[in-house]
């Protein structure tokens, strides 16, 4: 696939991208049966998005990226919606647990495990639509969602530190080239809330505040959080309290594992003095796989999304293998490799090799750039 080949397209029907809400009725069909139905929202979103990806094949077009919000009433709704769906979802669950005893506790963890994939796949990616945009309800909406799964600082990490240092040493959620995912996951863990708190307290600093200034939007984090693990202990006590950690915990696991396959291996050139060259397409690897962009608002086409951050899903463009790397699938494969150290290398470390020899054909020796020190490189 080359620039050539991406169609320029009207703007794509709002319909698709509501695929989404028809995972609801899986997890109460969970909650309500058990047993075998327990597997459906895993499969559901994983499984069958695979398929019609293999099915539906590419999608090349490209949107007039000038189109006015006002054209996009029916693909900003559903994001705008998604959060009560998911609140009534996770604490219904709780709820329904709570009342009644004919689930084993093995069908239990099935169930949250599978409201975790609904918090986790479809709810994160929504946060992190709306977290980007400049309307105050869509980001007070984005820290409810990301509080509902108790990683409300990851607005601070993603837009202060991800977007500005992606693709560098400086970055926790940029995996570098060779690291495997159980290495990258209890990393990321640490060292983004510790980033984003230490942006966070110089952001103050520089404004002569205090950082237990209520500015600190980690109160919010704090307080939105406590909320929801409050509401949890009254519905169900303790065991309330410890589902719903256990789907925010899955919920985090695949923010993470998508996190990991979207730069793996990929980096800017240090041009010196402690800077980098400027983020492009090339930076972040690419998809093009019609059905899961449905599921996942156009997520794939990140490297679009690194180049405009504040360009709604609807608009984002996608790349050529000449202007932006490609996943060789979709998200749903990728990140299934992923859990399989071995597997995923053999699928991305040429591909990175290839990237490295395309656009940088001039640096030598990647040794550096492997490490945490790469950017000592001059």
């Amino acid at each position: 696939m080359s620039s050539a080949d991406q169609i320029s397209a009207p703007l794509p029907s709002a319909f698709p991208f509501w695929v989404s809400v028809t995972i609801f009725p899986l997890v109460a069909i969970s909650a309500y049966f058990g047993g075998w139905t327990l597997f459906l929202v895993p499969l559901y979103t994983w499984g069958s998005f695979s398929l019609l990806d293999k099915v539906l094949g590419l999608d090349l077009s490209n949107a007039d990226t000038k189109t006015a919000d006002s054209a996009l009433f029916w693909h900003r709704l559903v994001t705008l919606v998604w959060f009560p769906l998911q609140y009534a979802t996770i604490f219904g669950a709780l709820w329904w647990v709570a009342v009644t005893d004919h689930l084993s506790t093995f069908e239990v963890l099935g169930l949250f495990f599978g409201v975790g994939v609904v918090s986790g796949s479809i709810g994160i990616t929504y946060a992190h639509e709306l977290m980007h945009q400049k309307p105050a309800l869509e980001r007070r909406l984005a820290d409810l969602l990301m509080a509902s799964v108790l990683y409300g600082h990851f607005r601070t990490e993603h837009l202060l530190i991800h977007h500005r240092f992606v693709a560098t040493p400086r970055d926790p959620a940029t995996a570098r080239y060779g690291e495997s995912f159980f290495h990258f996951f209890p990393r990321v863990l640490r060292q983004s809330f510790v980033s984003a708190f230490l942006v966070e307290a110089e952001r103050l600093k520089r404004r002569q505040k205090p950082i237990w200034h209520r500015d600190n939007p980690f109160w919010t984090y704090a307080v939105l959080q406590s909320g929801f693990l409050i509401l949890a202990a009254l519905i169900g006590g303790w065991l309330g309290v410890a589902l719903f950690a256990f789907q925010a915990l899955i919920a985090v696991w695949q923010l993470e594992l998508v996190n990991y396959i979207e730069h793996y291996g990929l980096t800017r050139r240090y041009v010196g003095a402690g800077k980098y060259e400027h983020a492009r397409p090339h930076h972040s690897w690419n998809a093009t796989t019609r059905a899961t962009n449905w599921l996942l608002i156009n997520l794939q086409r990140h490297s679009d999304h690194h180049f405009k951050p504040d360009r709604r899903f609807p608009l984002l463009q996608t790349y050529g293998k000449d202007e932006a790397p490609q996943l060789p699938y979709g998200y749903a494969v990728m990140t299934t490799a992923a859990m399989i150290p071995p597997l995923f290398r053999k699928l991305m470390n040429r591909r990175v090799d290839a990237w490295r020899q395309r656009f940088y054909p001039d640096i030598e020796d990647w040794g550096p750039y492997n490490r945490a020190e790469w950017q000592q490189v001059d």
